[in-house]
């Protein structure tokens, strides 16, 4: 029958492809939920993030495995102290819940897809291996200071 064709991986492809807004109530569950995501920080005064967002939006649509999302930094303040976003827009990756990439500035797309193509070669393993290495010598660090 044709009542079935529309199907709830279907729908959930389309929610992918245009991208999710994050706020402070949202971010956790959406960014530890997700394997990866991109986000972008910005702003609706932001010349360069206006001029960002259509290549961010086609990416989203190229890249429907991947979860694009949107912090507005004008209503989500604390989000952006969080990352110490100083400069919009900015973009950051996030796999497996570590910030694999954060840049400010608008990049370019064929930038923006290398970046992505990037990401998605890092070896996890070893990302966590050099996140764990840096937390211990900090806290030596700490502890002779």
């Amino acid at each position: 029958m044709d009542t079935d064709r529309t199907t709830t991986p279907d729908r959930k492809q389309e929610a992918r492809m245009s991208t999710v807004e994050l706020t402070k109530d949202n971010f956790d569950e959406i960014v530890s939920g997700n394997d990866f995501v991109l986000i972008d920080f910005w702003a609706e005064w932001c010349g360069p993030c206006k001029s960002f967002g259509p290549i961010f939006e086609r990416s989203s649509e190229k890249h429907d495995d991947l979860v694009f999302a949107k912090v507005d930094t004008e209503a989500q303040p604390e989000l952006a102290q969080a990352f110490q976003i100083q400069s919009i827009p900015t973009v950051m990756i996030v796999r497996d819940n570590i910030a694999v990439f954060a840049q400010p500035g608008a990049l370019p797309e064929a930038a923006l897809e290398d970046v992505i193509d990037q990401a998605r070669k890092l070896d996890m393993d070893e990302v966590r291996a050099s996140v764990a290495e840096a937390q211990q010598a900090g806290q030596e660090q700490q502890a002779q200071g």
